[in-house]
């Protein structure tokens, strides 16, 4: 008589296999997101669209994400949580430092960050232009925060004379803006200007310039 083998010799996938492979299309489709929200913004993009992007069938989209809404909420929480890591790790690395060494070292680190995922201010681009609910999470979850953080920082680099007087909150746009949102507009800067903001040196160059501009100071030793 046959003997069926025990249910414990039946071979079976590999639970972790599939768990990988959920995890990387759940990544590509993230990247795809990121990628066509910049682009198009919330409205202008279809789930479909990102699935085609992804290369994934498009079922798998509300297998991960609920809705499209759920999807965009996802993308922006990876990109500000990598955002926000890259300036973590500035910081730490200037750790007793004066407060001009550190905030010329977060200028630099949004500066390379920005370039090498522009998406993180298209897509504010893209949701400032109107009023929205996913606006008003956006700046209360991710971008207040770190506004808030900054402006502090800057109130002290104003007193002690090496930032411009005036307006903080204002100080802080302007140095956002030189920092993130010029690399947003790359490709039309190259276009009328002729500067490749991609070449090689051309981002410490940036960093350098708008340190020094916007923190012209220098801190007196004791």
């Amino acid at each position: 008589m046959h003997k069926r083998p025990a249910l414990s010799a039946i071979p079976e996938k590999p639970p972790r296999k599939q768990q990988q492979r959920s995890i990387r299309t759940k990544q590509k489709l993230l990247n795809a997101a990121l990628e066509a929200f910049s682009e198009n913004g919330f409205k202008g993009t279809s789930t479909r669209n990102i699935a085609d992007r992804a290369g994934v069938h498009h079922p798998l989209i509300t297998y991960h994400f609920r809705n499209k809404d759920e999807l965009w909420r996802a993308a922006v929480d990876r990109i500000f949580t990598e955002f926000n890591a890259a300036l973590a790790a500035a910081a730490k690395a200037q750790a007793g430092e004066c407060p001009k060494a550190r905030m010329s070292a977060l200028i630099r680190a949004y500066v390379h960050y920005a370039a090498g995922q522009p998406a993180l201010h298209k897509i504010m681009v893209q949701e400032a232009s109107r009023p929205s609910q996913r606006l008003d999470w956006l700046i209360d979850t991710h971008i207040r925060p770190l506004f808030d953080a900054a402006v502090e920082e800057i109130k002290v680099l104003q007193e002690l004379g090496v930032a411009p007087p005036g307006d903080t909150k204002l100080l802080f746009n302007m140095i956002r803006v030189s920092s993130g949102a010029l690399l947003a507009l790359s490709l039309e800067f190259k276009g009328t200007s002729g500067i490749d903001m991609y070449q090689p040196g051309r981002l410490d160059e940036l960093a350098d310039m708008i340190i020094s501009v916007f923190l012209p100071g220098d801190i007196e030793e004791e």
